[in-house]
């Protein structure tokens, strides 16, 4: 996520009330925390390590300021030096995501469950995690048959249904780049495996509206997977189940559903934040 630039904040004069001068100390308060979590995020969106000089430049602060803030972000974790004098993440930053995965996927499961009810498939929800797919919650479907993906597992996104529906969400230049970083080996043989292929799969995926994992991951296995636009961070929404019960009619009828329920947990998440 990009970061506008930002401006100094401005000088604090002696005198005033005690009120203004709290509301003083407060606004500067905040407007530091922007800053940092900016900065944080264009590391991110950089690959996870960056200059200062690079900082500088997508940021729009001047050097002694962050300075200042890569400082602090360094004392307590959340950022470090590189032997290159590049900066990268911290690994404070792990247990953070990891709380923030568990407490998304408690705010996901009523959604996950909803679409279990209505279509009786597996319902998943993923995000990208660098270059690759992260299950992040799962509700299982009441079949003795059905699909079941390991919360946390981690897959190429050129094989999966929310793999193709997330990086349908990109840039087309860089959902490529993505890919060809990865790799794109042939699970089965109905996998895409060119940069080509899986350009106009995601044309089409962007045209109407969700993904199909045909057979690509898994022998025997289809998945419907929609993109959850307009929430807090990139995910998608998926349900799975043998191609026997997911044929091409309930795909054309669970469709629409489960880009309802992709509305309704942005719209949800977007609240809890």
């Amino acid at each position: 996520m990009g970061a506008t630039p930002l401006t100094t904040p401005p000088q604090t004069t002696t005198g005033g009330t005690g009120a203004e001068s709290e509301s003083r100390n407060r606004s500067g308060g905040v407007q530091s925390l922007d800053r940092a979590f900016a900065l944080l995020e264009i590391m991110a969106d950089a690959g996870g390590e960056i200059s200062l000089s690079q900082l500088a430049g997508s940021s729009g602060l001047p050097l002694p300021t962050i300075h200042r803030i890569i400082r602090t972000l360094l004392g307590n974790g959340y950022v470090r030096q590189l032997p290159s004098r590049r900066y990268a993440l911290g690994p404070r930053l792990i247990g953070l995501g990891e709380s923030a995965s568990r407490m998304l996927g408690t705010w996901a499961r009523p959604h996950l469950a909803q679409l279990v009810d209505e279509l009786g498939e597996t319902a998943n929800l993923a995000m990208l995690d660098g270059d690759k797919v992260v299950y992040v919650a799962q509700v299982p479907s009441p079949h003795a048959m059905r699909m079941f993906t390991e919360v946390g597992r981690r897959v190429l996104p050129h094989s999966a249904g929310v793999g193709k529906a997330l990086l349908a969400q990109l840039p087309e230049a860089e959902a490529l780049a993505t890919v060809r970083r990865t790799g794109m080996p042939a699970a089965t043989d109905r996998t895409i495996t060119t940069p080509e292929a899986f350009a106009a799969e995601l044309a089409r995926i962007r045209e109407r509206g969700y993904a199909i994992d045909d057979g690509e991951q898994e022998i025997g296995v289809r998945c419907l997977a929609v993109p959850v636009l307009g929430g807090p961070a990139m995910m998608a929404v998926s349900i799975s189940g043998p191609e026997s019960r997911m044929n091409w009619e309930f795909v054309d009828r669970a469709a629409p559903i489960v880009q309802r329920a992709a509305v309704s947990l942005a719209g949800d998440l977007n609240h809890q934040n």
